[in-house]
């Protein structure tokens, strides 16, 4: 049930460069890619100082974000200990 299925094998003909009087699996060699010595990216002056100015307002937008909502936290823990006093005083006082 959990066996994996594959498909049949491929029996076409490996394609090749020259003609070879037999069919020889190793007679098709695929030419090497070519190499270049240029990076990848190129770092301009102008890119690094965008990319240095986006970095820091990234970090500046979620550290906004997470100080926010720990502001909020504190503010409803202290709201909350303010209503658990006033109902803790007014049940105390009705007792008496």
């Amino acid at each position: 049930m959990f066996t994996p299925k594959y498909p049949p094998q491929d029996t076409a003909p490996i394609p090749t460069t020259a003609a070879p009087t037999a069919y020889s699996p190793t007679a098709y060699v695929p030419a090497p890619a070519p190499v270049s010595n240029r990076p990848a990216v190129q770092l301009t002056a102008g890119s690094t100082l965008a990319l240095v100015a986006g970095g820091s307002a990234a970090v500046l937008v979620v550290g906004t974000v997470l100080v926010s909502m720990l502001l909020a936290v504190a503010i409803t823990a202290a709201s909350v200990a303010v209503c658990a006093v006033t109902v803790r005083s007014i049940l105390k006082s009705d007792h008496r």
